[in-house]
């Protein structure tokens, strides 16, 4: 699988996908322009190592560039790699302007260029399961559907709660309803750096009727990683932290009985599901895309459409007041 793959940004996260590409053969490069972090990519031999971003797009062997830069940087180093024929995986999110990640994805697509937005939960083998009932019918038509990511983790400084954690369950939400929210609306609070939120509660509406709310924190006592579906027959839950049966299946909801609305319960079911790492299939999706010149799940219309919403509940954070989501220009 060798796709002479540079990797920009061994961070925390960047460690992890330095891991995955070297185990898949594909890391050619890790560029970082901390001496410190640089140090670390040692433990890959057969990787070169630079702190200049330059060095990695001036080798023609890099078939691909995956960017764990700051979010900031997203579109810029995106936007460079692609107009030096290389394909991109970017990490979450695409942008932080919307107007940003359009032009990204147009020169994406005026070049031929794969771009891949790191939606990772999109890849989790629970995710995929829950999508395929859904898509069955096994729920019935979804209600309502919520997230909690929460915990007390890294604080960041240059993006707030709402852009670093929430991406990942507008992008699963989005997915099982199959359409885009009409509207939204967030509220928040900053406690520990001013105009940076440390807690967001977006509220999505859509278009069929669909209820969703995303909760996120980085101020919480505890972590909490779990996506409730309640659907006209059935519910599901899928709780990442969970160590065991991180989906479980409920045959539960309200029956009439002689006008009377009466709760139907049943024992939850837990389907086998594989063990991959979500990352591994993550990144092999992304090597797969490169070789065979494919669409990733994760393509540049899905991180456009994540990014809508973002900018959307932002913009309500700031009015106190619901957005339409057509004010954030298609």
């Amino acid at each position: 699988m060798d796709v002479g793959l540079a990797l920009v940004g061994h961070g925390a996260w960047g460690r992890n996908l330095a891991r995955n590409f070297a185990d898949l053969g594909a890391l050619r490069w890790v560029c970082d322009t901390d001496p410190a972090a640089l140090a670390g990519a040692s433990a890959y031999p057969d990787a070169r190592t630079t702190g200049h971003f330059e060095d990695v797009l001036a080798d023609p062997g890099v078939r691909a560039v995956a960017l764990a830069t700051p979010s900031g940087l997203h579109a810029r180093m995106a936007t460079e790699a692609i107009k030096h024929d290389k394909d991109v995986f970017v990490e979450k999110p695409l942008a932080l302007r919307y107007k940003e990640g359009r032009d990204l994805v147009d020169a994406a697509e005026a070049s031929g260029a794969v771009l891949m937005v790191g939606h990772i939960l999109e890849y989790h083998p629970a995710v995929t399961r829950l999508k395929e009932l859904v898509r069955a019918g096994e729920l019935g038509e979804l209600r309502y559907v919520y997230s909690n990511r929460l915990n007390l983790g890294t604080i960041r400084t240059e993006e707030n709660i709402l852009w670093s954690f929430a991406p990942h369950d507008i992008s699963v939400i989005t997915s099982l309803a199959n359409e885009e929210p009409d509207r939204v609306s967030t509220w928040g609070g900053s406690y520990l750096q001013a105009g940076i939120a440390d807690v967001t509660l977006t509220n999505l509406s859509f278009p069929r009727g669909l209820l969703a709310h995303v909760f996120v924190s980085w101020l919480h006592p505890f972590k909490e990683q779990r996506l409730v579906v309640v659907g006209e027959r059935g519910m599901a839950v899928f709780d990442d932290t969970a160590d065991e049966g991180k989906l479980r299946i409920y045959d539960r909801g309200v029956e009439w009985e002689n006008g009377v609305p009466v709760a139907r319960q049943a024992p939850a079911k837990v389907p086998d599901l594989p063990g991959d790492e979500p990352m591994r299939l993550e990144l092999e999706h992304f090597i797969g895309c490169v070789t065979n010149r494919s669409q990733p799940l994760t393509n540049g219309a899905n991180g456009l459409l994540v990014l809508r919403v973002l900018e959307a509940s932002q913009a309500s954070l700031e009015r106190g007041a619901s957005v339409d989501l057509a004010e954030v220009v298609a």
